[in-house]
């Protein structure tokens, strides 16, 4: 999953950054109502965490652009704000879920996996595909009765080729899971870490659809 995460308190930012990232996740941070838009516009994202009290505007707007535009985005708003009235008048607006500060992180973790698998339409916490199953809480994987020693960024793929079966992902879509911004990517960063997947799963399991992207058998 990839996530923007909407805060101006650089300590907190800093903190979800790296808080999020150690669940496994690719984590992108901004501090202004421009610089979420200017994300969004640029970036494709999972999942949107919000703060309300921006320090040039509310986060609100950040929620009605995306709900306008139908960016296939979950919204949970995190703040300070969190009275009965702010709570109903944000959901109502579209956000998904709402959750006041102070906070703990770990129930942040499991709102988001929550609203990940509302928006997938997905009831189950494991994620199936023939013998493959994925556990996203515990980044665990299986094919079969073999466990599989993944690395963060095959788990991602996997995760993300699984989310959505029979359809094709391209490199680009996949580049955009596994990095944020600020991270370099290689070339052929894709494909190499498809190649240690293939080593893993065996070769049948991805198929490549030259020019298209990779999908799951």
């Amino acid at each position: 999953m990839r996530i923007l995460a909407v805060e101006d308190d650089p300590i907190l930012a800093n903190g979800l950054q790296v808080g999020l990232t150690a669940y496994g996740w690719t984590v992108d941070v901004a501090g202004t109502v421009q610089d979420a838009l200017a994300a969004l516009e640029c970036h494709s994202f999972d999942a949107l965490v919000l703060d309300l009290g921006l320090p040039d505007g509310d986060g609100l707007e950040v929620l009605r652009l995306v709900r306008t535009r139908e960016m296939a985005v979950a919204v949970l708003l995190l703040t300070a704000r969190n009275s009965t009235p702010d709570r109903v008048d944000a959901l109502d607006a579209g956000a998904d879920d709402y959750l006041g500060k102070p906070f703990d992180l770990d129930e942040l973790a499991a709102r988001l996996r929550a609203v990940r698998r509302r928006v997938l339409g997905r009831a189950t916490v494991t994620l199936k595909h023939g013998d493959l199953v994925l556990d996203p809480k515990a980044r665990l994987a299986w094919l079969g009765d073999r466990d599989l020693l993944l690395s963060r960024r095959e788990f991602a793929i996997l995760e993300a080729l699984i989310e959505r079966p029979g359809q094709v992902l391209s490199r680009a879509q996949l580049e955009e899971r596994l990095y944020g911004w600020q991270e370099d990517i290689g070339s052929n960063a894709v494909e190499v870490h498809i190649h240690h997947l293939r080593a893993k799963l065996g070769a049948g399991l991805i198929r490549t659809l030259r020019g298209l992207g990779y999908t799951l058998q």
